[in-house]
């Protein structure tokens, strides 16, 4: 396997999620990566009412939950997603953090969304996103005219140029525990 195609690539970033995450201080991240959303939608205008996109993390991705309660604490509309069988996403309403899944908003729910937080094993300089390989978010993303920020680990913002496929969209920005922004373009 070439060292650059994407299986290689997100084999490394995921081991290096494994070997990192268990030191960082997960609170300290989901305060951080809470200022640091807030910075990307004021600066994109949103006010009450208006939507965001975002997901909620698994253990070892950056912490969200925080960035997800300051966001409907100051009513701004958050979907997350919800896996489907065919790996297409799904939308809910989050109304608090902890609650019970709510009713589906469909599939083209997304386009509302001003600002889409994403997942992502890593991005590069240039804004390509490297996700888990299931093609969730290349089915999502031409439904959005939003700006899309990866949140990412501080290690995951990349030097190095991601493997790039025409379907792949760049995203505009990523978050960071440690570096707060980082716009690309």
């Amino acid at each position: 396997m070439h060292p650059n195609t994407k299986t290689a690539v997100r084999q490394r970033l995921r081991e290096l999620r494994r070997e990192r995450v268990p030191g960082r201080d997960r609170a300290r991240d989901a305060a951080e990566l809470e200022l640091a959303a807030l910075e990307v939608v004021y600066a994109a205008g949103l006010a009450p009412g208006d939507w965001v996109a975002a997901y909620e993390a698994t253990p070892l991705e950056p912490p969200t939950e925080a960035l997800v309660a300051a966001f409907v604490a100051r009513g701004i509309r958050v979907m997350v997603p919800v896996t489907l069988e065919d790996w297409d996403l799904d939308w809910r309403e989050v109304h608090s953090v902890g609650e019970a899944p709510g009713e589906l908003l469909g599939v083209e729910a997304v386009a509302r969304a001003k600002v889409a937080f994403v997942p992502a094993h890593g991005v590069d300089r240039a804004g390509t996103r490297i996700g888990q390989g299931k093609g969730c978010y290349d089915r999502v993303l031409p439904r959005t005219a939003a700006m899309v920020v990866a949140v990412v680990h501080p290690w995951e913002v990349l030097d190095e140029e991601l493997p790039r496929e025409p379907h792949d969209r760049p995203v505009h920005s990523a978050i960071t525990a440690d570096s707060g922004v980082t716009p690309f373009g």
